[in-house]
């Protein structure tokens, strides 16, 4: 089970964290702590496979989905799609590594949505370079407010919600 893999490799942390969007958190979850061990690495990879999602795509922003992207795509045979979170001041300074045509169907992967931000930047990002991002999965949702606004952009879909994983948790004396 996925929430087993998150809390025994450690990718559950509690202290006092910043997160991306600025927000603090009594907790963290380190996907890619948990996406740099090979079997959940695979775990997440099946998970987001067994959603069924049809897409020419996949996506996802730096750093944390990259793994998950190239696993799904090596996974499915399809290209991936990296997206830059800031401008690129060197090279091609493009913002989107990777081809889009217009009208791809594409599958947005993210390893944690907390206000969405991210996420919806990078549907934007999709759709400006003609894309259509037909779905959004996430390996966790922190049920922070990112759901309902990922949700309007694209269906979202999340392994795992936050409640489950510190629920599991608290179960085991963290």
């Amino acid at each position: 089970m996925l929430i087993d893999d998150l809390i025994g490799c450690g990718a559950l942390r509690f202290g006092d964290f910043t997160l991306t969007s600025g927000a603090k958190s009594r907790y963290y979850v380190d996907i890619k702590r948990a996406s740099s061990i090979p079997a959940i690495l695979k775990r997440i990879t099946e998970g987001f496979t067994d959603l069924g999602v049809e897409a020419d795509k996949v996506a996802g922003v730096e750093l944390g989905a990259v793994p998950l992207i190239v696993a799904y795509s090596l996974h499915k045979g399809i290209p991936f799609i990296i997206i830059r979170k800031g401008e690129r001041e060197h090279g091609t300074k493009k913002r989107i590594e990777g081809e889009i045509l217009p009208g791809e169907r594409v599958l947005l992967l993210e390893d944690v949505v907390t206000s969405g931000g991210s996420v919806i930047k990078a549907v934007d990002e999709l759709e400006s370079a003609g894309a259509k991002v037909v779905r959004i999965a996430s390996v966790v949702d922190r049920e922070e407010g990112g759901t309902e606004k990922v949700g309007a952009k694209a269906q979202f879909t999340a392994l795992v919600r936050a409640k489950d994983l510190l629920e599991e948790a608290g179960r085991r004396g963290y």
